[in-house]
């Protein structure tokens, strides 16, 4: 890296950064295991609030991925922690799946209809009218809104799904209310991850492959940037936007070297 600040922490995005759905992206496995043997804390982080760590761990095992459990950070787990430090044994109506609920549940957090502190929306495979109606008149009722991240679609082998976004979009124009967001590009999501580690942004690289998401958050709060062209943003496209990476490098497998030398 052409900064000579030390590197003591590295954050990194998983799907286009180390991962393509279930196919390792090559180097993917080389960089994690360098992590390891340097003793630098990291994490990878995802927006994807559907999966506990154990499961996400499970999915990039298969692919030949060795992260531990621990060095996983989900939208959901910054979600709950978020609302664990705004009202410690609140209770919400949840909109999503084990990734969420389990997280809220970890942090004491009830879950329930019947006025709620919170409604939450999270990602899921099984959006029903029924739940996005209730999520709608809790909030009309005075619930705050909260959504574990703005995507506004995801991929899948069959093509693009609605996500987490469109489902916010929905209940947002149904009620007049406009959700907070605790995921990327909320830069809330990078301190989480700095303060679950004990790191400090300024000996801290973020790894990402959207400048609209990743490199932003990592931006603003204040941790250099790495964008790797394997997965949403192309190099001609960087130039669109008012902001620059640190660093752009083809992929992951182009920083191996790097990890270890900070």
């Amino acid at each position: 890296m052409t900064d000579h600040r030390p590197v003591a922490t590295w954050l990194t995005d998983m799907d286009g950064v180390l991962v393509h759905e279930e196919d390792a992206i090559p180097g993917a496995a080389e960089f994690i295991t360098a992590l390891k043997e340097s003793g630098r804390s990291f994490l990878v982080l995802t927006n994807n609030s559907i999966f506990t760590p154990r499961d996400l761990r499970a999915r990039l095992l298969r692919s030949g991925i060795d992260v531990p459990e621990e060095a996983i950070w989900t939208s959901a787990l910054a979600t709950a922690q978020f609302l664990a430090e705004q009202r410690p044994g609140g209770s919400a109506y949840v909109v999503g799946e084990a990734g969420l609920t389990t997280a809220l549940h970890d942090v004491g957090y009830v879950m329930t209809d019947r006025d709620p502190d919170y409604v939450v929306l999270g990602e899921t495979r099984t959006y029903s009218f029924e739940a996005i109606t209730r999520a709608i008149r809790l909030i009309e009722k005075g619930a705050r809104f909260i959504a574990t991240n703005p995507d506004p679609s995801g991929p899948s082998p069959a093509g693009t799904l609605p996500a987490t976004g469109s489902v916010a979009a929905l209940i947002s124009t149904a009620t007049g209310r406009q959700p907070y967001y605790i995921g990327k590009p909320n830069p809330l999501m990078m301190r989480s991850a700095l303060n679950r580690l004990d790191a400090h942004s300024e000996t801290t690289i973020m790894v990402g492959d959207r400048m609209d998401t990743d490199i932003i958050s990592g931006l603003e709060a204040g941790l250099r940037t790495v964008l790797v062209l394997t997965g949403s943003t192309s190099r001609g496209q960087v130039e669109h936007f008012p902001y620059r990476p640190s660093r752009i490098v083809d992929s992951i497998a182009d920083l191996v070297r790097f990890v270890g030398h900070g």
